[in-house]
């Protein structure tokens, strides 16, 4: 077993399991991957609400990921919830004696149902300390308002022009996701380093399903950990995404 490749997931738990290191392990799964964990907070939500959030020491979560990498073939590394700068500055540490697997980092600021799941002071640490030792971030138009100090981007032209600024500050790839734009399909951006932006659209579906930022980035994490290029594990994990929710239709 040590020698499958696994998916680190470094995220918080969601007891109503909607989201979280529930929908990353369910991911990684189907993509024939084996997952290992380090725990970063738990919380205590529905469907609707954060009630409660426990963070978890930030030596606890470097002994985590420690262990998890000499235990296993880490193949590739997703992270989701790092609620303190602290947190944020030791898994970098960890990260950074680790540098040839991919890392794909979700950054979450708050879930879903609007509970904050990232400290204020925290923003700072994330782009200078976590996003430049990742392969790709996946924000949607909140979260890269947020990192880029911007307005929120109405439409796809201006959601580019900030993906580019967060992907030249950071030199590290971009997926802005467009799940809270409008119109008749959902678009993300790939944005790489030092090349044009690659489109991704399909059919935008109603049906409002948790988690969707968690699979995602959970499904392209896998992908890389089978050696498949960034834009190709990009479509497949959008693909994945889209199937999931259409059979909630």
């Amino acid at each position: 077993m040590a020698m499958t490749p696994h998916v680190l997931i470094v995220a918080g738990s969601d007891s109503s399991g909607g989201a979280g290191i529930a929908r990353d392990i369910e991911t990684v799964s189907a993509f024939g991957l084996r997952s290992c964990l380090a725990v970063t907070a738990v919380t205590v939500q529905t469907h609707t609400a954060v009630e409660r959030v426990e963070q978890m020491p930030p030596e606890l979560i470097a002994a985590q990921m420690h262990a998890a990498f000499a235990a296993n073939q880490v193949a590739a590394v997703k992270i989701g919830v790092l609620g303190t700068a602290a947190a944020i500055r030791t898994a970098s540490s960890v990260l950074a004696r680790n540098r040839q697997v991919p890392v794909v980092l979700d950054p979450v600021l708050a879930s879903s149902s609007g509970g904050a799941l990232l400290e204020e002071d925290a923003i700072d640490a994330l782009r200078r300390d976590l996003i430049p030792a990742c392969h790709l971030v996946t924000p949607n138009l909140l979260e890269l308002a947020a990192l880029t100090g911007s307005a929120l981007a109405l439409d796809e032209e201006a959601a580019c022009q900030q993906g580019k600024q967060l992907s030249n500050t950071a030199r590290t790839a971009v997926l802005v996701k467009g799940g809270h734009a409008q119109g008749s399909q959902a678009v993300d951006l790939l944005i790489p380093s030092d090349g044009p932006a690659t489109r991704f659209g399909l059919a935008r579906l109603q049906h409002g399903v948790r988690g969707t930022g968690c699979m995602l980035s959970s499904a392209i994490a896998a992908s890389l950990a089978l050696s498949i290029s960034l834009e190709d594990s990009v479509r497949r994990a959008k693909r994945y995404v889209f199937e999931i929710i259409a059979q909630l239709q």
